[in-house]
């Protein structure tokens, strides 16, 4: 079975975000395996043992993301590949779902996992583009895979409730929290991921005319949430005191 993992680099979640000039500085910054694509890794290796077939890790990102595919290798996948996002201006997720296609319609392929979303932007959309770009079926934030024959059975998280999904290989699955518990890579895992092939490609590589990459949307600002200020106390009578709630929530808080 050919399983490819498609992977982001974000910062690591216990990161404190500072903004500079507008924009979200990365200086000493500690960056990691977006977390929802760790659990992609993770089920990957796994239909692999179960399966046999190989693990492809994928990411298109600046050099540094190189880091995330050797830690997806030490924890077991096989091979990786980097398409570098120099070349790519305003990406956003349509341009790296439609890298991500141009890589993928070369390899064979029987299943494609991912997070079900990257952590620093919060889009849950790189996922099913990819799919539709692939022209295969897709399911998002699945909690259980079961692979027989050509069949698929997922469970589905679906705001507190499972949904239970059948379908056919090929197809391109989203992993949710819960799917697994991912492994930690080992030593023995560290030292055999430097020696695992990692395809370094570019833009130039693939058949793509940059026109078409550039992205649908536009980033305006880039702020921090305001910090949370102390609680009021309402005081006086029951009657009182809702009157003063609606007055605060309109004039003040402007919600109502």
């Amino acid at each position: 079975m050919n399983i490819l993992v498609c992977l982001k680099q974000t910062f690591d979640t216990e990161e404190r975000i500072v903004i500079e000039d507008g924009q979200i500085s990365e200086d000493g910054v500690e960056f990691v395996i977006n977390p929802y694509d760790e659990y992609a890794v993770e089920e990957a290796i796994r239909l692999r043992d179960e399966h046999g077939g190989e693990v492809t890790v994928i990411t298109v990102g600046p050099e540094r993301a190189e880091q995330a595919l050797r830690t997806a290798m030490a924890m077991g996948a096989d091979k990786g590949i980097i398409v570098d996002d120099e070349d790519l201006e305003n990406a956003d997720e349509y341009s790296i779902a439609k890298v991500l296609a141009a890589v993928i319609e070369d390899l064979d392929y029987d299943i494609i996992l991912g997070g079900y979303m990257a952590v620093d932007d919060g889009s849950a959309q790189v996922g099913p583009r990819l799919a539709e770009l692939l022209e295969i079926p897709h399911i998002s934030t699945i909690t259980k895979l079961t692979i027989d024959g050509e069949t698929v059975e997922v469970e589905k998280d679906v705001e507190g409730d499972v949904e239970y999904i059948q379908s056919k290989l090929p197809i391109l699955v989203t992993a949710q929290q819960g799917l697994n518990d991912p492994r930690y890579p080992s030593l023995p895992g560290i030292m055999k991921a430097k020696k695992k092939p990692l395809e370094r490609l570019d833009i130039d590589d693939l058949d793509l005319d940059e026109d078409e990459l550039e992205g649908k949307t536009e980033t305006l600002e880039v702020f921090l949430p305001p910090e949370k200020e102390a609680g009021r106390i309402l005081e006086g009578e029951l009657e009182d005191q809702v009157k003063e709630l609606v007055d605060l929530l309109r004039n003040e808080a402007k919600v109502i």
